[in-house]
This record gives C-alpha cells, structure tokens and sequence, in this order.
C-alpha cells in the first residue's frame, strides 16, 4: 500500500484570477478534485495528506462532499513550507509520524508526490509507477525531448549542443520508500534544501536508485492559462 502526499500549498495566480490555481473551478469541480478522487478510488492508496493553508482544510472537504467522493482516506493537512521542497519535508514528517503512531500500516510504505494543478493523473499510470518501485528505491517518470537541445553558460549564446536521447522531462507523481526519501531530505537541512528545483533531485544526491518509467503527455501542470484551456478542451 501506497500513501499519497499531494502538494496543494502554492500561492501562484498566474492563471490571473485571485485564488491559487489549484482551487479554480474547472469542469464543475475545483481542480485539486480531480487527483484526490482518483487516489481516493485507487486501490492501492491507503491514505492521502495533502500541504495546503489552513483556510483551505475546510474548503476542500466540502468540495467533496459535494461531489460525493469518500473523505475517509484523508488522514491529514500538512503547513507548506517556504518552497516546494520544504513543503514536502513537511508531509513526510507528518506522515512518518503518522505511521509511527498506526499499527495497520507497514512501517516504510511508498509515498507518492503529486502536485494538486496536475489533475490528468490516471490510475493505470498511477499503477504503472507503484509495480516499478518494486526493485528501486524511487520513480519517475519522464518524457523525451523532442526539440533540440542546446547548453548555453551565459543565458545568451549557444554553448554546447546536448545529446536529447539522453536528455528526459521529469514528471509526477514521484514515489519513493519512505525512509529513505526523508533521510535524504533532512540531510540537506538548513541550507542545501533551498536550492532543489525537482523533488527526485535529493534522491539523487543521497545515492538512492531511481527508476525511469514511460511519462505521460497529458500527465501536464497547469501552470498558465494556456494550460488551463488545454485541459478545459481535452476533458
């Protein structure tokens, strides 16, 4: 079994409305819906803490409510964290903790990382990156690049060309054990936290095997407003 940790702290409004993207209204539903009620419906997840506000807990029961989907796989809210990464330190604690406290659950289960502007996450993809932990410590999966790829050392002229078939887009969710995931996390307390950009990057750096798995095309953040239309118009 599978704990779920979906990141649902960011403040950005870039969609240009005046509520985070996660909680727009798209389709009849906040978009955050759309994840939660796949992982509440997946078979293998057990629980889901999710790193929102406080003054969203209450908003995003109800959204459920609403929407008859099952609240009773929720175990907790976590507080974001000052990035995204400290964000999901804090889920990891909390859910450390968790386990601690519960004897029904094995004591290092997988935790996956999603972002709550994800909302195309499919429950076979889901299943598909759960069956290749089996033999890693992590995964992720990741698309090719299609363009070429260029390395520049000054943000303005062409430095190297790179070779794109060894070249991948990481996607979520990432799933990792536990145990592993958090000490490598809290090895890069205070300041080495501060400058991860992805969430497999303290994996890699604690040595931990990471597992590359087929991504998904429509597996998109949305980020923008593009990316919102895109989704509006694909569902």
């Amino acid at each position: 079994m599978a704990i779920a940790l979906v990141l649902s702290g960011g403040t950005g409004t870039r969609l240009g409305g005046d509520i985070p993207k996660q909680y727009i209204q798209s389709g009849g539903r906040m978009l955050i819906a759309y994840c939660l009620d796949m992982f509440i419906s997946h078979p293998d997840v057990s629980d889901i803490f999710i790193v929102a506000d406080k003054k969203w807990h209450d908003r995003i029961f109800h959204e459920l409510r609403r929407l008859l989907i099952d609240t009773s796989k929720i175990a907790g809210f976590s507080k974001p964290g000052a990035t995204r990464q400290l964000s999901i330190l804090s889920g990891l604690r909390d859910i450390a903790e968790y386990v601690r406290s519960s004897g029904d659950h094995e004591k290092d289960p997988a935790v996956i990382i999603h972002d709550a502007a994800r909302p195309n996450l499919t429950a076979t993809h889901l299943s598909d990156c759960l069956s290749a932990l089996e033999e890693y410590d992590g995964v992720m999966p990741a698309l090719p690049m299609k363009d070429t790829v260029y390395y520049s050392g000054d943000g303005k002229t062409v430095t190297s060309l790179l070779d794109r078939g060894r070249i991948f887009a990481g996607q979520a969710p990432e799933i990792y054990r536990l145990g592993k995931y958090l000490e490598a996390n809290e090895k890069l307390l205070p300041d080495g936290i501060l400058k991860i950009n992805g969430s497999t990057e303290p994996a890699i750096l604690a040595g931990l095997s990471v597992s590359m798995i087929k991504g998904d095309e429509n597996n998109y953040k949305i980020t923008t407003a593009a990316d919102l239309k895109r989704f509006e118009h694909g569902r």
